[in-house]
């Protein structure tokens, strides 16, 4: 049997033997997303059916969407985490680091017994760490060693890895999607796996505020750096206006990248307390749109990243540009993968 994650075997068999017998806190990112939610229901059903005791923690809700995911799953929040998560071992799942999962959580669990993730930042914060960089997904690797090592995947398993796979590839358009990832979906799709129910309940059941906030982004677009950038804002009060939430910026950096002729698309997101949130999403790896969010204290993937700043959003926007115009201008230079 082809093996997927061969140099990931001896540090899966050591995560597994260091959570023996132990009660288990899979923690997530804030705002969480498919990856994430998925890695968290996958390896919380896997680790209770080996016998641990495993909540999920997370910051933020779990998003509308992806509800489908865990109906059988506990997950908890920051306050309810703090006590719930007590004498836990944590594993964190899909955080480079661990301030992605919010900075209580990360005082709360300062010593992680494990850390599973695919994100070009991620430097190994855990005892023991299951990091492959050029994964195009945590679930990716979840499947692969769960695989490899013969622990069973039911039905429900199947569904939030193949989800996990299925949002973090863009429904296999991205950069990062293998030939692993194609063979990894079918043999979720063999122990269960609905393709049909994921693409519906991830595409197909939009909100008309969802819309309506799309309408607002659209409409602010404005093409930088010679049409090679195209960026969109939200301003302040845009959610209450529509009848959002957050969440429901997810996929709304896509309509400025698609566009042609624009290499880097960016979704800019303004606060009532003067701070902004920036998504951005490269067409090509050699743009390392992570390594640019680092500049702005932010990081993610060669070509998806992200970025926060509390303050300094004043002058946020020419920063940001010149330093597009800095990175394309460096692009057939810059590292890749």
């Amino acid at each position: 049997m082809e093996s997927y994650f061969p140099a990931l075997a001896a540090d899966f068999a050591r995560l597994r033997a260091a959570l023996a017998g132990r009660p288990v806190a899979v923690v997530g990112h804030a705002r969480p997303d498919g990856d994430c939610i998925g890695s968290q229901v996958a390896l919380a059903r896997v680790l209770t059916a080996l016998g641990h005791d495993v909540v999920c923690v997370n910051a933020d809700i779990i998003p509308r969407r992806l509800q489908f995911l865990g109906p059988e799953t506990r997950f908890v929040r920051t306050d309810e985490a703090l006590l719930a998560a007590a004498g836990r071992a944590a594993v964190f799942v899909d955080c480079a680091d661990q301030a992605r999962s919010g900075e209580r959580l990360k005082a709360h669990f300062t010593a992680p017994v494990g850390n599973v993730d695919h994100h070009r930042s991620n430097r190994g914060y855990a005892a023991v760490n299951l990091v492959d960089r050029d994964a195009a997904a945590t679930c990716e690797i979840l499947a692969g060693v769960f695989l490899d090592a013969g622990l069973p995947i039911d039905a429900r398993t199947a569904q939030a890895l193949y989800t996990g796979i299925l949002t973090d590839t863009g429904q296999f358009r991205f950069n990062a999607t293998s030939r692993r990832c194609f063979q990894l979906a079918g043999e979720l799709v063999a122990r269960g796996a609905q393709p049909a129910e994921a693409g519906y309940e991830l595409f197909e059941r939009e909100s008309l505020g969802k819309l309506l906030l799309l309408q607002k982004f659209i409409s602010s677009l404005r093409l930088e750096c010679g049409g090679r950038v195209c960026i969109g804002r939200l301003p302040a009060g845009v959610f209450t206006e529509t009848g959002t939430t957050a969440e429901d910026t997810e996929g709304l950096v896509d309509y400025a990248r698609c566009i042609e002729g624009v290499d880097i698309g960016v979704l800019i997101e303004e606060r009532a307390d003067g701070g902004v949130k920036a998504s951005l999403r490269a067409k090509d790896p050699v743009y390392r749109v992570d390594t640019l969010a680092g500049e702005f204290s932010g990081g993610g993937h060669a070509c998806a990243a992200g970025l926060s700043l509390k303050t300094g959003a004043a002058d946020f926007y020419p920063r940001l540009v010149a330093a597009l115009q800095r990175r394309l201008t460096d692009g057939a230079a810059a590292p890749k993968k």
